[in-house]
């Protein structure tokens, strides 16, 4: 019964990178400078005029490759969030770890000197720092001793926190300069600011170590996701095990949100596609999800950046319009 599953999760992990790869290339194609797809190819192996090397390399490669990169960051959180809180609402963007990110990175660019050379590679860090502060209270007021993690208290804590640290970002905002000002709107719509190549390296890292050891703890996120006795009656160390998971699942989402603003539901929506498409089990799911969520940023991104003259639909507002429902959907079916 194992090969069929695996067989499956193989041709839809080859169906997802072939997606990807079109959606790729159709991004290129398009924006507001003009780049024509016959010269995709050679202006990639360097036979471009000065123009379309330009629009390509410094302009569209980066930004694809920030979105696609973001997504898959946002979908493993999401799929650990999931796992270790055992609530198929849970999402780093709805339950308040992506704001808590989001404060501190506003609090770091308003009133802390900001180094040119540095920038990009501290913000992943405070991102994560802020989240994690976050995450831990969320976490500490969602527990009970005697019932341990309430899945569903967890969302309301978590929604509560993202609600109030909004408003505390509306206070920060005004007493801010104008210029620094657009720049946290721009974050908080999940408009993708990072696009540079820099950025890129920046978030790298993260996704090398922390996408291998996710898939190594994938046996312990199967036995995090059953219920609280069965994990324990099945020798896993459940405290120990979901708060390393949840370190994990904050970096992630940290990392992704620092370059591309606050962007919701595709932590939740990609994670429940994976298990609809090859089942629940981690090691089948997880590299699925991780596809689907770069695909989904990706191809929001390039509708968004696409539809309206002249700068576009962020991103988070495309993937909202998507998200929004099917959070609801989830909600009433739950």
């Amino acid at each position: 019964m194992m090969v069929p599953a695996v067989r499956k999760q193989r041709i839809v992990v080859a169906s997802l990178l072939a997606l990807i790869i079109a959606t790729i290339v159709i991004s290129m194609g398009l924006g507001a400078a003009s780049l024509s797809f016959d010269r995709l190819i050679p202006t990639l192996f360097g036979q471009g005029t000065f123009k379309e090397e330009f629009v390509l390399f410094s302009l569209r490669l980066p930004r694809i490759f920030v979105t696609l990169l973001s997504g898959m960051a946002l979908a493993l959180s999401g799929t650990i969030l999931q796992s270790i809180t055992r609530n198929d609402l849970a999402d780093p963007g709805i339950i308040g770890i992506n704001s808590g990110a989001g404060i501190a990175i506003s609090v770091f660019f308003l009133y802390f000197p900001i180094e040119p050379g540095s920038f990009v590679y501290m913000l992943p860090l405070v991102a994560f720092l802020g989240a994690l502060l976050t995450a831990g209270l969320i976490y500490a007021f969602s527990y009970n001793k005697n019932e341990g993690l309430n899945p569903i208290r967890l969302v309301l804590v978590g929604v509560g926190f993202s609600l109030a640290l909004s408003g505390a970002m509306i206070v920060i905002i005004q007493s801010a300069e104008p210029v620094k000002v657009d720049f946290i709107a721009k974050w908080l719509a999940g408009n993708i600011w990072g696009t540079d190549w820099p950025f890129i390296w920046a978030i790298i890292p993260w996704l090398v170590v922390l996408i291998p050891y996710t898939l190594y703890r994938a046996s312990a996120l199967n036995l995090l996701a059953l219920n609280e006795g069965s994990a324990i009656g099945s020798g896993v160390a459940v405290g120990r095990e979901r708060g390393i998971m949840l370190v994990v699942a904050v970096a992630l989402a940290a990392a992704a949100v620092s370059i591309t603003g606050g962007i919701a539901f595709i932590g939740l929506m990609a994670p429940h596609i994976a298990k609809a498409v090859v089942g629940a089990r981690h090691q089948l799911h997880i590299p699925v999800a991780i596809l689907m969520g770069g695909w989904l940023l990706l191809f929001a991104d390039t509708i968004g950046r696409n539809i309206l003259d002249p700068s576009g639909l962020p991103a988070g507002i495309m993937v909202s319009f998507i998200g929004a429902p099917y959070f609801l959907y989830l909600l009433l079916k739950k």
